[in-house]
């Protein structure tokens, strides 16, 4: 019996160290395909720019990647509501391409007056949104009819509440909803991954493997970066246009600091004997 739960817990421990280094994996995969394009369709103003690309594959399929991750991560006290609520925001970030300025991306007829998504783009959107509701409304009744249901009520909500805001914004507000998705889900991810640094920073000591005083300290620092790199990179996206370089060393910013702080993780909970679920 004892060989039995060794042998578990050690699957368990392998399990979450490949989730969070994959999480970081994914930022690695943005940038790697981001660099690959520069060559082709240089340097743009924003790494959202790079969806209307080549490197549109590598960004949308490391967006999915880091959804499934983010869900499969388990936690403590308020985190797993916390990595659900990114995980929902994530795929809106991979469907709905940010807008951007005329001619601001060589060689793509985006046939737009001021910064808009072109109109050629609104299909895959729409196909993108609907399957996106589909999907999240079954996995919410597969949740519910899981044993034990009771212990991811508040990201069971949260998911019912973004499938609705999502459903009334996409069906009645498509022009806001392709204006503003993008800039919206991306802030949010953020701030929630900010909250996250934060719940790890201080969290209850008598966790068998509580964060070091350099892990909560590189927490806090990760935190505060991150709602301080929001503050630049929310008026660069709203007021300049879909052509400032602040968002292009905002969003890079943001990313390596996700990228840093699942390294952080990774170093943090690499013995941790038992990642799994436990009563909020």
């Amino acid at each position: 019996m004892t060989m039995s739960l060794t042998a578990e817990t050690t699957s368990l421990q392998r399990t979450y160290r490949y989730l969070r280094i994959g999480l970081a994996g994914t930022v690695v995969v943005i940038f790697v395909s981001v660099a690959v394009a520069i060559p082709v369709v240089g340097l743009l103003p924003s790494i959202s720019h790079y969806f209307y690309t080549p490197a549109r594959n590598g960004f949308v399929g490391a967006l999915m990647a880091g959804t499934l991750a983010l869900l499969a991560l388990s936690g403590r006290r308020a985190e797993p509501v916390l990595l659900d609520a990114a995980a929902l925001l994530a795929p809106l970030i991979a469907i709905v391409p940010a807008e951007i300025a005329p001619g601001s991306v060589p060689g793509l007829d985006d046939r737009c007056v001021d910064a808009c998504v072109p109109a050629a783009f609104w299909p895959s959107i729409n196909n993108g949104v609907a399957t996106y509701l589909i999907v999240g409304t079954l996995a919410v009744i597969v949740a519910i009819a899981i044993p034990g249901f009771r212990r991811i009520v508040p990201g069971g909500l949260i998911a019912i509440a973004v499938l609705a805001i999502v459903t009334v914004s996409w069906g009645f507000f498509f022009d806001t909803f392709v204006t503003y998705a993008h800039v919206i889900a991306s802030v949010l991810f953020f701030g929630l991954i900010a909250a996250v640094a934060v719940v790890n920073a201080i969290g209850r000591r008598e966790h068998e493997f509580p964060p070091t005083r350099p892990f909560r300290i590189s927490y806090i620092v990760i935190a505060v970066l991150m709602v301080l790199d929001l503050g630049v990179l929310i008026p660069s996206t709203l007021f300049g246009g879909g052509d400032a370089w602040g968002v292009l060393l905002g969003e890079s910013f943001a990313l390596a600091l996700f990228f840093v702080f699942w390294l952080l993780q990774t170093a943090q909970k690499w013995d941790d004997p038992d990642p799994t679920l436990i009563a909020i």
